[in-house]
């Protein structure tokens, strides 16, 4: 008989979004997309993603951080607190800042980054994403390329500490954070970079404001 696995009490997580202005999003799908044609589907995989997010068991609250009017507008209407990029200082400076915002509201606060771009993001995966990150003071979920992060988690107390960007994988494995080594999740490791991962992610099965890009049918 195996080793009995350790009983885990359940957390409620805060997800931490970051998405760029729109127009400044996605430009490595210039090969699969025009300039408004990525604006859409910058807002539009947000948009799956937060609407995914939002029905996961795990989670309690969605925080995005994001001067884009546009963008704070729509995803706050499914649910999102929006908190604005007050660093304005790139993708860790945002999601320090957007955590030190919920934690700031709520101090016993279990925090975890997330990507803006999956948008064929399943509840049911991120649920057994975040169940195994409550084993770790901090934890990651390297992307389908194996080399970035779309998901960094902390359990109350705990800083954050982001180090997205290019190999972040590496860097958030010598900090210290505990990789998240799962199968069946890939909907949490598909982001959408290129056009590749876009037809990728499209395999998978892309939630509603994805697929009325017209890119897919919704799964």
């Amino acid at each position: 008989m195996g080793a009995m696995q350790p009983q885990v009490t359940p957390v409620a997580w805060t997800l931490v979004v970051p998405l760029k202005p729109l127009r400044r999003a996605k430009s490595r799908l210039a090969d699969a997309a025009g300039h408004e044609e990525r604006q859409g589907l910058a807002l539009a995989f947000a948009q799956d993603t937060v609407r995914a997010a939002l029905a996961c068991e795990a989670v309690s609250g969605v925080a995005v951080v994001t001067d884009d009017r546009r963008a704070a507008r729509e995803l706050a209407a499914l649910g999102a607190r929006v908190v604005p990029d007050a660093p304005a200082d790139g993708l860790n400076a945002a999601l320090a800042h957007g955590a030190a915002q919920v934690r700031g509201d709520a101090p016993g606060a279990a925090v975890a980054a997330l990507n803006a771009d999956l948008p064929a993001l399943r509840p049911e995966e991120l649920a057994r994403v975040l169940h195994a990150a409550s084993r770790f003071p901090r934890a990651f979920l390297r992307d389908a390329a194996g080399m970035g992060t779309t998901l960094l988690s902390a359990l109350p107390g705990v800083e954050l500490a982001p180090a997205f960007g290019g190999p972040s994988g590496a860097r958030h494995l010598a900090s210290g954070a505990v990789e998240i080594t799962l199968s069946g999740v890939e909907s949490v490791r598909q982001d959408v970079d290129t056009g590749a991962d876009l037809t990728a992610a499209l395999a998978l099965g892309v939630g509603p404001f994805t697929a009325r890009c017209g890119t897919a049918a919704p799964r």
